[in-house]
Protein backbone atom coordinates (compact mmCIF):
# COMPACT_ATOMS: atom_id res chain seq x y z
CA UNK A 1 0.00 0.00 0.00
CA UNK A 2 1.25 3.49 -0.91
CA UNK A 3 0.93 6.23 1.68
CA UNK A 4 -0.11 9.58 0.25
CA UNK A 5 -0.46 10.28 -3.50
CA UNK A 6 1.11 7.67 -5.78
CA UNK A 7 3.71 8.97 -8.23
CA UNK A 8 3.46 8.56 -12.01
CA UNK A 9 5.99 8.66 -14.83
CA UNK A 10 4.52 9.39 -18.27
CA UNK A 11 6.21 7.96 -21.35
CA UNK A 12 4.63 9.77 -24.28
CA UNK A 13 2.84 13.05 -23.57
CA UNK A 14 0.61 12.95 -26.62
CA UNK A 15 -3.17 12.81 -26.67
CA UNK A 16 -3.55 9.67 -24.53
CA UNK A 17 -0.65 10.44 -22.19
CA UNK A 18 -2.02 13.90 -21.48
CA UNK A 19 -5.50 12.51 -20.92
CA UNK A 20 -4.40 9.96 -18.32
CA UNK A 21 -2.08 12.51 -16.68
CA UNK A 22 -4.97 14.98 -16.35
CA UNK A 23 -6.36 12.74 -13.61
CA UNK A 24 -3.45 13.86 -11.41
CA UNK A 25 -4.37 17.51 -11.90
CA UNK A 26 -7.97 16.82 -10.96
CA UNK A 27 -7.15 14.59 -7.99
CA UNK A 28 -3.77 15.69 -6.60
CA UNK A 29 -4.44 13.88 -3.32
CA UNK A 30 -4.47 10.56 -5.21
CA UNK A 31 -1.56 10.86 -7.62
CA UNK A 32 1.12 13.16 -8.97
CA UNK A 33 3.10 13.12 -12.21
CA UNK A 34 6.80 13.34 -11.32
CA UNK A 35 8.57 12.35 -14.56
CA UNK A 36 8.01 12.53 -18.32
CA UNK A 37 9.63 11.39 -21.55
CA UNK A 38 8.41 13.25 -24.65
CA UNK A 39 10.43 14.06 -27.82
CA UNK A 40 8.52 17.20 -28.93
CA UNK A 41 10.08 20.24 -27.21
CA UNK A 42 7.06 22.55 -26.92
CA UNK A 43 4.69 19.74 -25.97
CA UNK A 44 7.19 18.52 -23.38
CA UNK A 45 7.67 22.02 -21.95
CA UNK A 46 3.94 22.64 -21.58
CA UNK A 47 3.45 19.26 -19.95
CA UNK A 48 6.31 19.88 -17.50
CA UNK A 49 4.82 23.25 -16.55
CA UNK A 50 1.35 21.83 -16.07
CA UNK A 51 2.59 19.14 -13.69
CA UNK A 52 5.52 21.03 -12.12
CA UNK A 53 7.98 18.24 -12.91
CA UNK A 54 11.57 18.75 -11.68
CA UNK A 55 14.16 19.23 -14.48
CA UNK A 56 16.06 16.10 -13.39
CA UNK A 57 13.03 13.97 -14.33
CA UNK A 58 12.39 15.45 -17.79
CA UNK A 59 13.58 13.45 -20.80
CA UNK A 60 13.38 13.67 -24.57
CA UNK A 61 13.52 9.88 -25.03
CA UNK A 62 12.00 7.03 -23.05
CA UNK A 63 15.35 5.22 -22.89
CA UNK A 64 16.76 8.13 -20.90
CA UNK A 65 13.91 7.88 -18.40
CA UNK A 66 14.37 4.13 -18.02
CA UNK A 67 18.15 4.48 -17.67
CA UNK A 68 17.61 6.55 -14.53
CA UNK A 69 16.12 3.57 -12.70
CA UNK A 70 12.72 3.61 -11.06
CA UNK A 71 11.52 7.22 -10.76
CA UNK A 72 7.92 6.69 -9.66
CA UNK A 73 5.48 4.14 -8.30
CA UNK A 74 3.87 3.60 -11.69
CA UNK A 75 4.50 4.33 -15.35
CA UNK A 76 1.96 5.14 -18.05
CA UNK A 77 3.14 4.00 -21.48
CA UNK A 78 1.46 6.06 -24.21
CA UNK A 79 4.03 5.98 -27.02
CA UNK A 80 3.18 4.86 -30.54
CA UNK A 81 1.91 1.29 -30.72
CA UNK A 82 5.01 -0.16 -32.38
CA UNK A 83 7.18 0.84 -29.40
CA UNK A 84 5.03 -0.77 -26.70
CA UNK A 85 6.97 -4.03 -26.63
CA UNK A 86 10.40 -2.62 -25.93
CA UNK A 87 9.13 0.01 -23.49
CA UNK A 88 7.06 -2.45 -21.43
CA UNK A 89 9.89 -4.98 -21.39
CA UNK A 90 12.30 -2.27 -20.21
CA UNK A 91 9.99 -0.95 -17.48
CA UNK A 92 8.71 -4.24 -16.05
CA UNK A 93 12.00 -5.40 -14.42
CA UNK A 94 12.39 -2.01 -12.71
CA UNK A 95 9.40 -2.72 -10.49
CA UNK A 96 6.94 -0.23 -11.96
CA UNK A 97 3.21 -0.71 -11.84
CA UNK A 98 2.30 -0.34 -15.54
CA UNK A 99 -0.60 1.11 -17.49
CA UNK A 100 -0.01 0.53 -21.22
CA UNK A 101 -2.21 2.14 -23.84
CA UNK A 102 -3.89 -0.31 -26.22
CA UNK A 103 -3.00 -2.29 -28.21
CA UNK A 104 -0.59 -4.40 -26.21
CA UNK A 105 1.71 -4.73 -29.23
CA UNK A 106 1.54 -4.75 -33.03
CA UNK A 107 2.28 -8.45 -33.57
CA UNK A 108 0.85 -11.53 -31.92
CA UNK A 109 4.35 -12.73 -31.07
CA UNK A 110 5.15 -9.47 -29.29
CA UNK A 111 1.88 -9.67 -27.35
CA UNK A 112 2.96 -13.09 -26.07
CA UNK A 113 6.43 -11.73 -25.28
CA UNK A 114 4.96 -8.84 -23.28
CA UNK A 115 2.64 -11.17 -21.37
CA UNK A 116 5.61 -13.39 -20.51
CA UNK A 117 7.69 -10.39 -19.39
CA UNK A 118 4.89 -9.10 -17.18
CA UNK A 119 4.35 -12.48 -15.53
CA UNK A 120 8.08 -12.91 -14.93
CA UNK A 121 8.58 -9.45 -13.41
CA UNK A 122 5.21 -8.55 -11.94
CA UNK A 123 4.92 -10.25 -8.57
CA UNK A 124 2.27 -8.14 -6.87
CA UNK A 125 2.69 -5.34 -9.41
CA UNK A 126 -0.37 -3.98 -11.19
CA UNK A 127 -0.51 -4.24 -14.98
CA UNK A 128 -3.35 -2.57 -16.87
CA UNK A 129 -4.09 -2.20 -20.58
CA UNK A 130 -6.01 0.66 -22.19
CA UNK A 131 -9.23 -1.34 -22.65
CA UNK A 132 -11.23 1.68 -21.55
CA UNK A 133 -14.63 0.38 -22.66
CA UNK A 134 -14.73 -1.92 -19.64
CA UNK A 135 -14.57 1.05 -17.28
CA UNK A 136 -17.49 3.16 -18.48
CA UNK A 137 -20.56 3.25 -16.23
CA UNK A 138 -22.57 2.11 -19.25
CA UNK A 139 -20.58 -1.09 -19.77
CA UNK A 140 -20.27 -1.76 -16.06
CA UNK A 141 -24.07 -1.68 -15.85
CA UNK A 142 -24.41 -4.02 -18.84
CA UNK A 143 -21.91 -6.49 -17.37
CA UNK A 144 -23.72 -6.41 -14.04
CA UNK A 145 -26.99 -7.23 -15.79
CA UNK A 146 -25.39 -10.05 -17.80
CA UNK A 147 -23.80 -11.59 -14.69
CA UNK A 148 -27.12 -11.39 -12.80
CA UNK A 149 -28.75 -13.70 -15.38
CA UNK A 150 -31.84 -11.52 -15.00
CA UNK A 151 -32.61 -12.04 -18.68
CA UNK A 152 -31.11 -15.50 -18.80
CA UNK A 153 -28.08 -16.64 -20.74
CA UNK A 154 -26.57 -14.37 -23.43
CA UNK A 155 -26.87 -16.22 -26.74
CA UNK A 156 -25.78 -13.67 -29.34
CA UNK A 157 -24.33 -10.15 -29.49
CA UNK A 158 -24.35 -7.73 -32.42
CA UNK A 159 -21.89 -4.89 -31.83
CA UNK A 160 -21.02 -1.96 -34.13
CA UNK A 161 -18.09 0.45 -33.89
CA UNK A 162 -18.98 3.53 -35.99
CA UNK A 163 -15.57 5.16 -36.33
CA UNK A 164 -16.80 8.35 -37.98
CA UNK A 165 -16.02 9.49 -41.50
CA UNK A 166 -13.63 12.33 -40.62
CA UNK A 167 -12.18 10.51 -37.59
CA UNK A 168 -11.14 7.65 -39.87
CA UNK A 169 -9.68 10.10 -42.39
CA UNK A 170 -7.76 11.84 -39.59
CA UNK A 171 -6.31 8.79 -37.84
CA UNK A 172 -6.32 5.98 -40.39
CA UNK A 173 -5.79 7.74 -43.72
CA UNK A 174 -3.66 10.78 -42.89
CA UNK A 175 -2.55 9.94 -39.36
CA UNK A 176 -0.33 7.69 -37.28
CA UNK A 177 -2.36 4.52 -37.88
CA UNK A 178 -2.68 4.77 -41.67
CA UNK A 179 -0.17 2.11 -42.67
CA UNK A 180 0.47 -1.41 -41.50
CA UNK A 181 4.24 -1.16 -41.91
CA UNK A 182 4.50 1.82 -39.53
CA UNK A 183 1.64 0.85 -37.19
CA UNK A 184 -0.59 -2.20 -37.73
CA UNK A 185 -3.94 -3.24 -39.18
CA UNK A 186 -6.95 -1.13 -38.22
CA UNK A 187 -8.90 -3.85 -36.37
CA UNK A 188 -6.03 -4.00 -33.89
CA UNK A 189 -5.24 -0.30 -33.58
CA UNK A 190 -8.85 0.90 -33.49
CA UNK A 191 -11.05 -1.89 -32.24
CA UNK A 192 -9.07 -4.33 -30.09
CA UNK A 193 -10.99 -3.02 -27.06
CA UNK A 194 -14.27 -3.82 -28.83
CA UNK A 195 -13.21 -7.43 -29.24
CA UNK A 196 -12.16 -7.34 -25.59
CA UNK A 197 -15.53 -6.07 -24.40
CA UNK A 198 -17.28 -8.87 -26.32
CA UNK A 199 -15.03 -11.43 -24.62
CA UNK A 200 -15.74 -9.71 -21.29
CA UNK A 201 -19.51 -9.84 -21.84
CA UNK A 202 -19.44 -13.60 -22.46
CA UNK A 203 -16.94 -14.47 -19.69
CA UNK A 204 -16.36 -17.15 -18.41
CA UNK A 205 -17.01 -18.59 -21.87
CA UNK A 206 -13.94 -18.18 -24.08
CA UNK A 207 -13.60 -17.47 -27.82
CA UNK A 208 -12.85 -20.59 -29.87
CA UNK A 209 -13.49 -19.79 -33.56
CA UNK A 210 -13.22 -16.60 -35.61
CA UNK A 211 -14.01 -15.54 -39.16
CA UNK A 212 -13.67 -12.10 -40.73
CA UNK A 213 -14.13 -10.12 -43.94
CA UNK A 214 -13.18 -6.56 -44.86
CA UNK A 215 -11.34 -4.28 -47.26
CA UNK A 216 -10.04 -0.82 -48.05
CA UNK A 217 -13.06 0.14 -50.12
CA UNK A 218 -12.98 3.93 -50.45
CA UNK A 219 -9.83 5.76 -49.39
CA UNK A 220 -7.83 5.01 -52.52
CA UNK A 221 -6.91 6.88 -55.67
CA UNK A 222 -9.52 5.11 -57.80
CA UNK A 223 -12.27 6.76 -55.70
CA UNK A 224 -10.92 10.30 -56.14
CA UNK A 225 -13.64 12.67 -57.43
CA UNK A 226 -13.05 13.97 -60.94
CA UNK A 227 -13.52 17.51 -59.70
CA UNK A 228 -10.36 17.24 -57.60
CA UNK A 229 -8.34 16.96 -60.82
CA UNK A 230 -4.61 16.59 -60.10
CA UNK A 231 -4.63 18.25 -56.66
CA UNK A 232 -2.81 16.35 -53.94
CA UNK A 233 -3.50 18.78 -51.07
CA UNK A 234 -6.77 20.21 -49.81
CA UNK A 235 -5.54 23.83 -49.72
CA UNK A 236 -4.91 23.64 -53.48
CA UNK A 237 -7.94 21.57 -54.47
CA UNK A 238 -10.75 22.95 -56.69
CA UNK A 239 -13.13 20.33 -55.24
CA UNK A 240 -12.35 21.15 -51.59
CA UNK A 241 -15.70 22.81 -50.72
CA UNK A 242 -17.60 19.74 -51.93
CA UNK A 243 -15.34 17.14 -50.32
CA UNK A 244 -16.41 15.46 -47.08
CA UNK A 245 -12.76 14.99 -46.12
CA UNK A 246 -11.55 18.55 -46.70
CA UNK A 247 -8.70 19.31 -44.29
CA UNK A 248 -9.90 22.90 -44.14
CA UNK A 249 -13.28 21.71 -42.85
CA UNK A 250 -11.80 19.20 -40.41
CA UNK A 251 -8.97 21.30 -38.95
CA UNK A 252 -8.62 24.92 -40.06
CA UNK A 253 -12.20 26.15 -39.93
CA UNK A 254 -12.88 24.74 -36.43
CA UNK A 255 -9.67 26.46 -35.18
CA UNK A 256 -10.86 29.72 -36.75
CA UNK A 257 -14.03 29.33 -34.66
CA UNK A 258 -11.95 28.82 -31.52
CA UNK A 259 -12.08 25.02 -31.31
CA UNK A 260 -8.45 24.06 -30.59
CA UNK A 261 -9.02 20.57 -29.15
CA UNK A 262 -9.05 17.23 -30.96
CA UNK A 263 -8.33 16.65 -33.79
CA UNK A 264 -6.50 19.92 -34.54
CA UNK A 265 -4.29 19.91 -31.46
CA UNK A 266 -2.41 16.79 -32.55
CA UNK A 267 -1.15 18.47 -35.73
CA UNK A 268 1.31 20.80 -34.01
CA UNK A 269 3.99 20.73 -31.35
CA UNK A 270 2.28 22.84 -28.71
CA UNK A 271 -1.06 24.70 -28.87
CA UNK A 272 -2.62 24.95 -32.34
CA UNK A 273 -3.33 28.32 -33.90
CA UNK A 274 -4.35 29.39 -37.40
CA UNK A 275 -0.78 29.99 -38.55
CA UNK A 276 0.56 26.65 -37.28
CA UNK A 277 -2.42 24.65 -38.52
CA UNK A 278 -2.15 26.28 -41.97
CA UNK A 279 1.56 25.40 -42.05
CA UNK A 280 0.77 21.81 -41.07
CA UNK A 281 -1.84 21.50 -43.83
CA UNK A 282 0.58 22.91 -46.40
CA UNK A 283 3.46 20.60 -45.56
CA UNK A 284 2.30 17.71 -43.37
CA UNK A 285 0.27 14.54 -43.90
CA UNK A 286 -2.94 16.01 -42.49
CA UNK A 287 -3.26 18.37 -45.44
CA UNK A 288 -2.95 15.62 -48.04
CA UNK A 289 -5.85 14.49 -50.21
CA UNK A 290 -7.32 11.34 -48.67
CA UNK A 291 -7.34 9.79 -52.13
CA UNK A 292 -3.64 10.53 -52.67
CA UNK A 293 -2.37 9.38 -49.26
CA UNK A 294 -0.21 6.30 -48.69
CA UNK A 295 -2.72 4.59 -46.38
CA UNK A 296 -3.37 0.85 -46.70
CA UNK A 297 -5.51 -0.21 -43.69
CA UNK A 298 -9.08 -1.42 -44.21
CA UNK A 299 -11.97 1.00 -43.76
CA UNK A 300 -14.65 -1.63 -43.09
CA UNK A 301 -14.51 -5.06 -41.46
CA UNK A 302 -16.81 -7.63 -39.90
CA UNK A 303 -15.76 -10.23 -37.34
CA UNK A 304 -17.73 -13.31 -36.26
CA UNK A 305 -16.84 -15.16 -33.05
CA UNK A 306 -18.04 -18.46 -31.61
CA UNK A 307 -17.53 -19.00 -27.86
CA UNK A 308 -16.92 -22.16 -25.86
CA UNK A 309 -20.54 -22.32 -24.65
CA UNK A 310 -21.96 -22.08 -28.18
CA UNK A 311 -22.83 -18.37 -27.98
CA UNK A 312 -21.91 -16.10 -30.88
CA UNK A 313 -20.98 -12.49 -31.58
CA UNK A 314 -20.71 -10.36 -34.68
CA UNK A 315 -18.73 -7.14 -34.75
CA UNK A 316 -18.69 -4.43 -37.43
CA UNK A 317 -16.04 -1.74 -37.68
CA UNK A 318 -16.87 0.89 -40.30
CA UNK A 319 -15.52 4.31 -41.24
CA UNK A 320 -18.56 5.74 -42.98
CA UNK A 321 -20.68 7.07 -40.12
CA UNK A 322 -21.70 10.42 -38.70
CA UNK A 323 -21.47 9.04 -35.17
CA UNK A 324 -17.91 8.98 -33.83
CA UNK A 325 -17.13 5.90 -31.73
CA UNK A 326 -20.66 5.76 -30.29
CA UNK A 327 -20.97 2.00 -30.23
CA UNK A 328 -24.29 0.29 -30.86
CA UNK A 329 -24.96 -3.04 -29.20
CA UNK A 330 -27.73 -5.64 -29.19
CA UNK A 331 -27.49 -8.54 -26.75
CA UNK A 332 -29.92 -11.41 -27.24
CA UNK A 333 -30.61 -13.54 -24.16
CA UNK A 334 -32.78 -16.63 -23.99
CA UNK A 335 -35.31 -14.66 -21.89
CA UNK A 336 -34.84 -11.12 -23.14
CA UNK A 337 -33.01 -8.54 -25.19
CA UNK A 338 -30.79 -5.50 -24.60
CA UNK A 339 -30.37 -2.64 -27.07
CA UNK A 340 -27.81 0.06 -26.29
CA UNK A 341 -26.04 3.06 -27.82
CA UNK A 342 -23.18 3.64 -25.33
CA UNK A 343 -25.24 6.19 -23.42
CA UNK A 344 -28.42 4.33 -22.53
CA UNK A 345 -29.71 0.82 -22.99
CA UNK A 346 -33.17 -0.69 -23.03
CA UNK A 347 -33.95 -4.16 -21.76
CA UNK A 348 -36.98 -6.28 -22.61
CA UNK A 349 -37.94 -9.24 -20.42
CA UNK A 350 -39.88 -11.72 -22.57
CA UNK A 351 -41.39 -13.50 -19.56
CA UNK A 352 -42.73 -10.43 -17.79
CA UNK A 353 -43.45 -8.48 -21.00
CA UNK A 354 -41.50 -5.72 -19.31
CA UNK A 355 -39.39 -3.02 -20.97
CA UNK A 356 -37.02 -0.79 -19.02
CA UNK A 357 -34.56 1.99 -19.99
CA UNK A 358 -31.24 2.34 -18.15
CA UNK A 359 -29.14 5.51 -18.26
CA UNK A 360 -25.86 5.07 -16.37
CA UNK A 361 -24.21 8.47 -16.04
CA UNK A 362 -20.45 8.99 -16.38
CA UNK A 363 -18.65 11.61 -14.31
CA UNK A 364 -18.80 15.09 -15.81
CA UNK A 365 -15.08 14.94 -16.62
CA UNK A 366 -15.01 11.24 -17.40
CA UNK A 367 -13.25 11.71 -20.71
CA UNK A 368 -14.20 9.85 -23.87
CA UNK A 369 -15.54 6.31 -24.31
CA UNK A 370 -18.56 7.04 -22.12
CA UNK A 371 -16.40 7.87 -19.12
CA UNK A 372 -14.17 4.84 -19.62
CA UNK A 373 -10.98 6.90 -19.92
CA UNK A 374 -11.16 8.33 -16.42
CA UNK A 375 -12.70 5.09 -15.19
CA UNK A 376 -9.56 3.21 -16.21
CA UNK A 377 -7.00 5.62 -14.75
CA UNK A 378 -9.08 5.92 -11.57
CA UNK A 379 -9.15 2.12 -11.15
CA UNK A 380 -5.44 1.88 -11.93
CA UNK A 381 -4.51 4.51 -9.33
CA UNK A 382 -6.75 2.83 -6.77
CA UNK A 383 -5.19 -0.58 -7.46
CA UNK A 384 -1.64 0.79 -7.23
CA UNK A 385 -2.37 2.71 -4.05
CA UNK A 386 -3.89 -0.35 -2.37
CA UNK A 387 -1.37 -2.77 -3.86
CA UNK A 388 -4.26 -4.91 -5.10
CA UNK A 389 -4.43 -5.74 -8.80
CA UNK A 390 -7.94 -7.19 -8.31
CA UNK A 391 -9.23 -3.63 -8.02
CA UNK A 392 -8.78 -3.34 -11.81
CA UNK A 393 -11.86 -5.52 -12.12
CA UNK A 394 -12.97 -8.96 -13.22
CA UNK A 395 -10.73 -10.96 -15.60
CA UNK A 396 -8.25 -8.14 -16.22
CA UNK A 397 -5.10 -10.23 -15.74
CA UNK A 398 -2.48 -10.31 -18.46
CA UNK A 399 -3.66 -13.74 -19.70
CA UNK A 400 -7.13 -12.30 -20.39
CA UNK A 401 -5.57 -9.26 -22.06
CA UNK A 402 -3.49 -11.56 -24.24
CA UNK A 403 -6.44 -13.75 -25.22
CA UNK A 404 -8.50 -10.78 -26.41
CA UNK A 405 -5.58 -9.60 -28.53
CA UNK A 406 -5.04 -13.06 -30.01
CA UNK A 407 -8.69 -13.09 -31.12
CA UNK A 408 -7.97 -9.87 -33.03
CA UNK A 409 -4.92 -11.38 -34.73
CA UNK A 410 -6.89 -14.55 -35.51
CA UNK A 411 -9.62 -12.42 -37.10
CA UNK A 412 -7.08 -10.66 -39.30
CA UNK A 413 -5.61 -14.02 -40.31
CA UNK A 414 -9.12 -15.11 -41.29
CA UNK A 415 -9.73 -11.94 -43.29
CA UNK A 416 -6.51 -12.39 -45.25
CA UNK A 417 -6.76 -16.13 -45.81
CA UNK A 418 -10.53 -16.56 -46.18
CA UNK A 419 -10.77 -19.34 -43.59
CA UNK A 420 -12.26 -19.89 -40.15
CA UNK A 421 -9.51 -19.74 -37.53
CA UNK A 422 -9.48 -21.85 -34.38
CA UNK A 423 -8.21 -19.51 -31.65
CA UNK A 424 -6.74 -22.27 -29.48
CA UNK A 425 -4.82 -23.81 -32.38
CA UNK A 426 -3.75 -20.34 -33.53
CA UNK A 427 -2.13 -19.58 -30.17
CA UNK A 428 -0.56 -23.04 -29.97
CA UNK A 429 1.02 -22.61 -33.41
CA UNK A 430 2.30 -19.15 -32.54
CA UNK A 431 4.02 -20.41 -29.40
CA UNK A 432 5.55 -23.36 -31.22
CA UNK A 433 6.91 -21.10 -33.95
CA UNK A 434 8.41 -18.77 -31.33
CA UNK A 435 10.37 -21.70 -29.89
CA UNK A 436 11.91 -22.72 -33.22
Amino acid sequence: MVQGPITLAIIGAGNRGQLYASFALKYPSLCKVVAVAEPRPRTRSLFVSAHDIPPSNVFAHWKELVAGGKLADAVIIAVQDRYHTEVVKACAPLGYHILCEKPLATSAEDCIAIANAIKEAAGDRVFAIGHVLRYSPYNKAIVKLIRSRELGKPINIVHVEPIGYFHFAHSYVRGNWSREDTSSFSLLTKSCHDIDILCHYFYPATPVKVSSFGSLSHFRKSAKPEGAQSATRCLECPYERECAYSAKKIYLEPVERGHVGWPAHVLTDGPPDIENITEALKNGPYGQCVYESSNDVVDNQVVNIEFSDGSTASFTMVAFTEAICERQTRIHFNNGELIGDMNTFTTTDFRLRKKETHAPKPDEDGGHHGGGDMGLISSFVEAVKAGDKNLLGENTGVDHVLLAHLVVFAAEKSRREGAVVNVIEFEKQLRENMQL
